[in-house]
């Protein structure tokens, strides 16, 4: 056995010089990684520089596109946030409500396109397809509203707009009715039944 290792047989077997080039190897490759992580750094400077990026400033983040979707630009656009009401006539204009929604505001100022006089002893009931239907308070009240009718669809033309309301009916008051219950029968109707 003492002829395979002369060395092995004494405590100092092991010199100083022996163990100094596996520290330098090690050292060695130490700094060969040391190199190659200067120049992939070097390497990643450039290329953001090159693109116009500055180290240390925030990077963009990126954000998936959907097909379709369209992209966004320094100036306004419909995807910017706007306003109640803006969106409000948004809605009534692609719904086609236009009519509807000014009819409907006439009908809530009634009294300051007819007059305070007029509106007190008579209300418009419903707007559907061109007429508007008013119904006045009393028969008196409603011969008036009829012979004011041009100046009243006067006053609606100005207020909507022409021909959106093409015919106004006037309704009297409601005659009052003595049917009870959902089945009547034909005949005469209320009559003195007190003798």
């Amino acid at each position: 056995m003492s002829g395979d290792r002369p060395d092995a047989d004494g405590p100092d077997d092991a010199s100083p010089a022996d163990d100094v080039p596996e520290q330098l190897s090690v050292e060695d490759e130490l700094e060969r990684a040391m190199d190659a992580a200067r120049e992939a750094l070097a390497r990643a400077k450039a290329g953001a520089a090159a693109r116009g990026l500055r180290p240390g400033a925030p990077g963009r983040v990126r954000r998936k596109r959907v097909a379709g979707e369209a992209r966004s630009s320094a100036g306004a656009d419909e995807r910017d946030p706007q306003s109640f009401g803006t969106g409000m006539e948004r809605l009534v204009a692609d719904r086609g409500w236009n009519v509807d929604v000014a009819v409907g505001g006439v009908m809530g100022r009634w009294s300051r396109v007819v007059g305070d006089q007029v509106a007190e002893h008579c209300t418009p009931e419903s707007f559907n397809e061109g007429v508007l239907v008013v119904r006045a308070d009393s028969t008196v009240w409603a011969t008036q509203v009829r012979l004011l009718l041009p100046t009243v669809q006067r006053r609606l033309a100005e207020e909507l707009g022409e021909g959106v309301v093409e015919q106004i009916r006037v309704l009297g008051p409601t005659s009052p009715t003595w049917r009870k219950g959902a089945r009547t029968v034909r005949g005469r109707g209320p009559r003195d039944t007190y003798g």
